[in-house]
């Protein structure tokens, strides 16, 4: 992937990610983008609650992944790393 077109798209997943932090931090937790894979797989590391939360794969796919996908159809998934 051009270098360019990578920087874009981890601008515009950042972004994404930026929209649904307040909830996260909201109930003690947050969210670092980790990496964008080559074939389109966003990593992510929830933090502080979010981290143990026995919700957290609900919150990654079912929020995290939603938003993300919404913004940026290019992508495949949003995993933890």
């Amino acid at each position: 992937m051009d270098e360019a077109i990578r920087q874009d798209f981890e601008k515009r997943i950042n972004e994404s990610i930026d929209m649904v932090r307040p909830y996260l931090v909201a109930d003690g937790g947050d969210i670092k983008f980790v990496e964008l894979t080559d074939d389109m797989v966003v990593k992510v590391e929830l933090l502080g609650a979010c981290g143990s939360c026995p919700y957290s794969l609900q919150t990654l796919k079912n929020g995290v992944e939603q938003a993300v996908k919404k913004q940026i159809p290019e992508v495949k998934e949003v995993v933890s790393a």
